[in-house]
């Protein structure tokens, strides 16, 4: 079994993802959805947190050997990055949605040097929007992001572009079409729930309206 395939198991296994193409789920987007991903559940699993953090470990070694901080993207990714960043030795901050109103009113928690190089955590990426919003908020630090990581990505065609325009690579453990061919094949969905959920990926937004 891959890696990606490894993964998506836990992932499906611990319940962090969900597939319901009987009973949607509604994001806080408004957006109606036969998948519900919840990530931060992984770290309530020792096993699972611990596969996930070494996959990161792998994946970063691999893609971003020049590394020097590891940044997690607040507040799905900060428990998974700190344990990268333990697990490689190497100093951890965090990425802030937006700073905070009080105190020093930091958006970046932790010290990032000028011209350190940076790899970013994330736990799911979407469009890609809140994500790529921590990589400009390094950016505009002066550090050098050499790209993210993420534990699974829905592979929208506009995360795609988000990430090619923000000029940021992205690698990730798995991702939604993974996922779904495990599911099959061990059972959890049938074919005919497999084709709602591909069809769902082409137009998310659209989508039971």
């Amino acid at each position: 079994m891959s890696t990606s395939q490894s993964i998506a198991q836990y992932l499906l296994q611990s319940k962090a993802v969900k597939l319901e193409p009987s009973k949607p789920f509604t994001w806080a987007s408004g957006w109606k959805s036969p998948i519900y991903c919840d990530n931060r559940i992984t770290l309530s699993y020792p096993d699972v947190r611990s596969a996930i953090r070494d996959a990161f470990v792998e994946t970063i070694k691999l893609h971003y050997s020049e590394v020097e901080v590891i940044a997690g993207v607040a507040t799905g990714a900060i428990a998974q990055g700190a344990l990268v960043a333990e697990a490689m030795n190497l100093p951890f901050i965090y990425v802030r949605s937006a700073p905070k109103k009080h105190g020093m009113e930091n958006l970046i928690e932790g010290i990032v040097k000028p011209g350190q190089k940076v790899v970013v955590v994330e736990d799911l990426v979407s469009t890609g929007g809140s994500s790529l919003q921590a990589v400009d908020a390094l950016r505009k630090a002066d550090a050098e992001v050499l790209g993210m990581v993420a534990i699974f990505t829905y592979g929208f065609a506009p995360a795609e572009e988000n990430f090619k325009a923000g000029n940021c690579k992205l690698v990730t453990l798995t991702n939604y079409m993974e996922l779904l061919d495990l599911a099959l094949h061990t059972g959890y969905i049938k074919a005919d729930q497999l084709e709602i959920l591909k069809e769902w990926r082409k137009s998310p937004d659209k989508w039971m309206q």
